[in-house]
């Protein structure tokens, strides 16, 4: 494995957010990584590829500053080409939740941490119970906070899974699980970031037993592969989704192709290239169609949300 992907956040106060930008650019482009990062006055969120070496050392860069110390860092096999491009921007938040006056500051309100170990326990136990027939399960409802198009591709076994377009969707997510408020839920994400807003959202909202899974989804695939979590996990980069022992006959294909409805875990972009709309389509679909794959149902919505036709490209 000679490059590397590194995944990271920090909710942290950051009073110069454009000189924090510039220090980031700079040690970027030294150590030859490309990737995405977002700054804000909340903290920071990124991730980048590189070699093992210049993500070692980026890491050791990076906590110079000791705003950026105790981070939990994701890292996973890289591809050399899973970005085009760097990209280091500052924003107002680093997960945008468009809630206007609800502001949520995960330093201030946030779920309980509940770390992979943890949640692997609390789902063997129930296995446990379910399989001996005696035993009280631990109820508790696992709410994937992730958008539509990347809970396709796989997902927690028996997880709630609602249809998600966009993160600022997440008061609509309320009102689907408002009858859990009394109830022991637990947020996952991809790496975490999104789940420290969203579950302190839900405790805004009146849910008193809020966790978050720690480190996110990825941390737990590392951890137990092909268990529990089903199917390969959507990354925002190059490689698109990402699984652990694929061929290994725990895992599971979840995932179904949005025009003949057979299993698939391969993702296109609509040949509307006003669209652009993300799914899954199988290999055999894209060959009957000559790679002019256009989204399920011929309707399309351009950004300012009028229905247009259909065109081959």
């Amino acid at each position: 494995m000679k490059h590397q992907i590194i995944l990271f956040y920090k909710y942290v106060r950051i009073a110069d957010p454009e000189h924090v930008r510039g220090i980031q650019e700079e040690i970027c482009l030294r150590l030859g990584l490309k990737g995405r990062c977002i700054i804000a006055t909340e903290g920071i969120n990124a991730t980048f590829e590189g070699t093992k070496e210049n993500i070692k050392e980026y890491i050791k860069q990076l906590e110079k500053d000791e705003r950026f110390r105790n981070i939990h860092f994701k890292l996973s096999a890289g591809t050399g080409s899973a970005f085009p491009k760097l990209s280091i921007k500052v924003r107002k938040e680093i997960v945008s939740l468009h809630l206007g006056t609800c502001d949520i500051d995960p330093n201030q309100i946030t779920g309980i941490h509940l770390k992979p170990e943890e949640l692997h326990e609390w789902l063997l136990e129930n296995q446990a119970a379910s399989a001996q027939g005696f035993g009280e399960p631990k109820e508790f409802y696992i709410v994937d906070m992730r958008n539509a198009y990347e809970h396709k591709v796989g997902h927690f076994e028996n997880s709630i899974l609602p249809p998600i377009e966009n993160f600022r969707d997440l008061p609509k997510v309320v009102e689907q699980i408002s009858h859990l408020k009394n109830k022991t839920v637990l947020t996952v994400c991809t790496g975490g970031v999104r789940c420290e807003k969203a579950s302190g959202f839900l405790i805004t909202q009146g849910f008193t037993d809020v966790y978050q899974l720690d480190g996110g989804i990825v941390s737990y695939m590392e951890k137990y592969p092909n268990e529990d979590f089903q199917g390969k996990l959507y990354v925002f980069d190059g490689r698109v989704t990402m699984g652990f022992y694929t061929d290994d006959t725990k895992h599971k294909i979840v995932g179904k192709c949005d025009s003949c409805k057979g299993e698939s875990e391969n993702y296109v972009n609509c040949a509307n290239p006003v669209c652009h709309r993300h799914f899954i389509v199988c290999e055999k679909c894209i060959d009957d169609s000559e790679g002019n794959t256009l989204c399920p149902g011929g309707c399309v919505l351009s950004r300012h949300g009028r229905k247009i036709s259909p065109v081959q490209v």
